[in-house]
């Protein structure tokens, strides 16, 4: 594994991102693109320590292939999702609408398929990080449920549940709207402004995906439907 060490001037990005790629020419083409955009940049090489790096180094967003040797990507992304939220960018050569809506489903932030256009995937990152730095530093609290946008939780009587980027910020929104119906498109245009071609259904498997964290734990009524409005809590 190697890291850039080199000074950075002030106005350059301090931003960590990691390269989990196994094909070496494509990784040293992203490492060189992303350094000079002013990236602290790092790359993957012992992909059997990947999930060790990761909380190592805790990167502020990740550049994932699905093609890996020992687990595919998308396992992967599962794997990180079960204790970081950090922003996942699936860059891959498979470009079919079941991988993408696999990959999103998954915990995936964002998808974009190979030869990659480079000014689309810096806008990418750069919407990724910002939307990271855009969350709220403090706890909300619903009906006694804590939401910790930055922990990526929700927590009730010392119980605490695990959200996935896509979760948590379905979740922030709700929280910011509480008592309100809000309608399935403006949750769709919250999560991904639009950026990406997305199947509604993917909404509704991270809606299923969160209800069946909080039935765990007592807290299945939460969320609740409106038939042919939205949600509200």
């Amino acid at each position: 594994m190697g890291g850039q060490n080199r000074e950075r001037s002030k106005d350059m990005n301090t931003e960590k991102i990691l390269i989990i790629e196994d094909e070496e020419l494509i990784r040293e083409e992203l490492k060189t693109l992303l350094s000079n955009a002013g990236y602290v940049v790092d790359c993957v090489v012992d992909f059997g320590e990947t999930l060790n790096y990761i909380k190592l180094t805790s990167p502020d967003l990740i550049l994932l292939d699905v093609n890996l040797p020992g687990q595919d990507g998308y396992r992967l992304c599962t794997s990180i999702r079960s204790f970081a939220a950090i922003p996942i960018l699936f860059i891959t050569g498979r470009n079919t609408a079941m991988d993408e809506l696999q990959a999103l489903t998954l915990g995936g932030d964002d998808y974009i398929a190979k030869p990659y256009n480079v000014p689309i995937l810096l806008a990418r990152i750069n919407l990724l990080l910002h939307r990271g730095r855009g969350e709220q530093n403090y706890m909300i609290e619903y009906k006694g449920i804590q939401l910790n946008p930055i922990a990526g939780t929700l927590t009730l009587h010392d119980k605490e549940i695990e959200l996935t980027k896509t979760e948590l910020k379905i979740m922030y929104y709700l929280f910011k709207h509480p008592g309100e119906i809000v309608s399935r498109i403006d949750l769709v245009e919250y999560l991904w402004d639009n950026e990406i071609h997305i199947d509604d259904n993917t909404l509704s498997v991270n809606i299923m995906r969160i209800r069946e964290k909080l039935r765990n734990y007592g807290m299945d009524d939460l969320i609740q439907t409106k038939r042919g409005m939205g949600y509200k809590i």
